[in-house]
């Protein structure tokens, strides 16, 4: 019998023996992270889904299965589902309690582990449920893991190795002080960290529990007195920890409700902590749930954290010049497939300084496979790269001074007139939002259009948002910023010090994709105004790899677009080649020598 049958069947005998109508399967983890440990997809293992972002719903009666991801994904869970056994739902997850209320009977029981969705999620759909007369129940036990059994992999416990400051630019000590400050102005006698991020850029700690992010499972607790650190095995730490009190991984939740029973101060959770989390404090007025200031303080990058992400960044093109230059003589000579394309890359990352690992699966994805917005290569399932396709590459690296995340979007041959419309397109809408000047505090969601102007004139777009926050050497995607079409009520408005991605792109399916990323800087504008006394910022490019000119439809681009091309070739030249020629690599210097000659 069909395991995926054979999964769901189990499934259903547990909900019976709970007297559950269904069951909720989010996808995340006890922190709400967004890559997941082995033993945290529990999703994908129900599913075959395995993109990033989606949630499931299993169904008793009527025997169903639905799954709702967003725009990125669609294309993607098309393929991945079983269509006898699945249904996909467009758009959001929001839709989810709209589609129970309508498919089963008033009274039913929907289960769902509470630790693995956020107390806002949670909250929303339990609304939605009880006005209709259906009840939410948070479970004790996870129904997923018990249908697992023992071949679910272990929880990971790799080594803690701790960052100097060399590189983080402030102690654990002066990062306390800062967030205690911050705690009294809230009145708040303890702040609970559940991100895996802020705990790591708390304790100036990095971590392997969760490919491609330098994290550990872990909480922490920050009161006025003392600092808290649960961790699954103290001994998994290079160094101790002064001054930072260790406690058992499973002890938070008690440790909330012991000080709240000894103190009558309020206890501060992120926005994104998860219901069974909150759960500990049942009454509102002890407790603040907002965007932490650590959320914030690692959003806004000290000046050696900026000065490591200039670095990364040349180093990083190095390793994507040499890449270039190596698959530009390859795919003539002989055969090389989306996956082997994507192992070299990442073995050029690999030689340089201060590379730990890749930042997220790099996506490799040549003629219609481009158009899957996080496509990933198979080994022995990759489409050979050819001259007649458009091939995407948006891949990332972790180094000990940053993060990088980059695409770029090159033809081989001779592209179509098509394809040249649209990845200019894509470009102008690159340039304008990366030129713009807006007052501090600005929003991401208010800048959005900018990027999508040039498509939307002739009636194109993208189903992504335009730009995610990246961590330094740590998450690729980091919060509370992005910029997006999607209002963000946790956005704390866009300031100096910040780095973003800006990535627009346009994709249609089964034929090809495009899509330019860079990473930036927000720094302070030169206006010639200061109207209300507010700072004006824009943006800075931290990324440095050519846009291949090929592609490029000259005649759609104004002289300053043109201008913005050739001084920002200007850039990449000055800044990488030096690195190039002292490192020995000729034919990397010579493809970036090329490549950055001046487009008109």
């Amino acid at each position: 019998m069909d395991p995926a049958i054979v999964k769901l069947r189990a499934v259903r005998k547990a909900l019976r023996s709970l007297d559950l109508a269904g069951l909720l399967v989010p996808n995340g983890d006890a922190h709400q992270s967004e890559y997941l440990a082995e033993r945290d997809k529990r999703r994908e293992w129900i599913s075959g889904f395995t993109g990033s972002n989606g949630t499931a719903l299993i169904l008793n009666k009527p025997e169903s299965a639905h799954l709702w991801t967003d725009g990125r994904y669609i294309f993607q869970a098309g393929k991945e589902l079983n269509p006898d056994l699945w249904t996909l739902h467009k758009d959001e997850a929001s839709q989810i309690g709209e589609f129970i209320t309508k498919t089963l009977n008033p009274g039913s029981r929907i289960g769902v582990d509470p630790f693995h969705i956020s107390n806002s999620q949670y909250q929303r759909l339990e609304m939605e449920l009880h006005a209709e007369k259906f009840r939410l129940i948070p479970l004790e036990r996870n129904v997923i893991d018990e249908v697992w059994g023992e071949s679910q992999p272990p929880m990971p416990n790799q080594p803690i190795l701790s960052l100097g400051i060399e590189y983080t630019g402030m102690s654990l000590i002066d990062k306390v002080s800062f967030f205690r400050e911050e705690m009294k102005k809230k009145k708040c006698g303890c702040l609970i960290l559940s991100d895996l991020a802020e705990i790591a850029y708390t304790f100036n700690l990095r971590g392997s529990d969760i490919p491609h992010n330098p994290v550990f499972f872990s909480f922490a607790a920050i009161t006025y007195d003392d600092v808290y650190l649960f961790l699954t095995d103290p001994e998994l730490l290079d160094i101790p920890l002064n001054g930072v009190i260790i406690k058992p991984y499973n002890a938070i939740g008690e440790f909330i409700k012991e000080f709240k029973s000894s103190s009558d101060c309020k206890i501060w959770f992120s926005e994104h902590a998860s219901r069974g989390l909150i759960a500990n404090i049942p009454q509102e007025n002890n407790k603040i749930i907002s965007v932490n200031p650590v959320s914030l303080k690692k959003a806004v990058k000290n000046e050696t954290e900026m000065k490591g992400f200039v670095n990364c960044h040349i180093r990083d093109a190095v390793a994507l010049c040499r890449y270039f230059a190596w698959l530009e003589k390859e795919i003539v000579k002989k055969e090389v497939d989306e996956f082997q394309a994507s192992q070299i890359l990442d073995s050029f990352r690999k030689e340089m300084d201060d590379f730990v690992g890749t930042s997220f699966p790099t996506i490799s994805g040549s003629g219609p496979n481009a158009a899957i917005i996080h496509y990933r290569p198979k080994p022995g399932k990759s489409k050979v790269l050819t001259r007649n396709d458009i091939y995407l590459v948006d891949s990332g690296g972790q180094y000990k001074d940053g993060t990088t995340d980059v695409t770029r979007t090159v033809h081989f041959g001779s592209p179509s007139d098509r394809i040249k419309e649209c990845f200019t397109r894509v470009l102008k809408g690159q340039i304008r939002l990366t030129q713009t000047v807006f007052p501090k505090g600005v929003k991401g969601y208010a800048l959005d259009s900018i990027a999508r102007s040039s498509l939307w004139q002739v009636g194109l777009d993208y189903a992504h948002g335009t730009g995610h926050g990246v961590g330094s050497y740590l998450n690729v995607h980091e919060g509370p910023m992005g910029i997006s079409k999607r209002y963000n009520s946790y956005d704390p408005g866009l300031e100096k010090g910040m780095v973003l991605s800006i990535e627009p792109g346009y994709y249609e399916d089964g034929n090809f994709g495009i899509r330019i990323e860079n990473l930036v800087q927000i720094v302070r504008a030169d206006t010639e105004n200061n109207f209300g006394q507010k700072e004006f910022l824009t943006f800075e490019n931290l990324t440095l790899v050519p846009i291949q000119k090929k592609l490029i439809e000259p005649t759609m681009l104004s002289s300053d677009e043109v201008a913005y091309i050739d001084d920002y070739h200007t850039l990449c030249k000055d800044r990488v080649g030096p690195l190039l020629r002292e490192l020995g690599l000729k034919e990397a210097l010579n493809w970036l020598i090329r490549e950055t000659e001046p487009l008109g």
